[in-house]
């Protein structure tokens, strides 16, 4: 078992024992969503830690896009449940870049692009190849797509 998905484990054992809800029920459907994503395809195979955090990341995202729904739709109580767990899947993320960090390593790699022979619009798939593996786990695509957009038009 590799030492994420362990610790989820370990986690939600300690959930359980002291009778915490939100943090159980929270794990639990993570460490199913991790087993799920181990038996699809033809066969199971054990996720690594980098598989395990991107399964958490896309956790953590249905739970903001759901609490944002909730919001809209008028029901508070629901939509605060759904940023608790969240905050809690945030936990076992790594830290999100801060927008600074992030236009500075974009205005690097528009920079390289450049450099490369990359104009204009059409600039924006080679920009994002060079910093989507520099930003892997620390920033949501749809922020960094945003960044790029930004510094290719100004």
């Amino acid at each position: 078992m590799t030492t994420l998905k362990s610790k989820l484990q370990d986690d939600l054992n300690a959930a359980i024992k002291e009778r915490d809800e939100l943090r159980s029920s929270t794990l639990r459907l993570t460490l199913a969503a991790i087993t799920k994503e181990e038996v699809a395809g033809k066969k199971k195979r054990e996720l690594s830690d980098d598989e395990v955090q991107k399964v958490i990341a896309r956790e953590a995202k249905k739970r903001r896009e759901a609490a944002d729904a909730f919001a809209q739709g008028g029901r508070a109580e629901q939509a605060e449940r759904e940023k608790a767990e969240g905050e809690v899947l945030a936990g076992y993320l790594p830290k999100q870049l801060s927008d600074e960090e992030l236009n500075a390593i974009v205005a690097q790699a528009v920079e390289e692009a450049r450099a490369a022979g990359a104009e204009g619009p059409r600039a924006m798939g080679a920009v994002m190849k060079i910093v989507n593996p520099k930003v892997a786990g620390q920033a949501e695509g749809g922020r960094v797509a945003a960044a790029v957009k930004k510094l290719l038009a100004g």
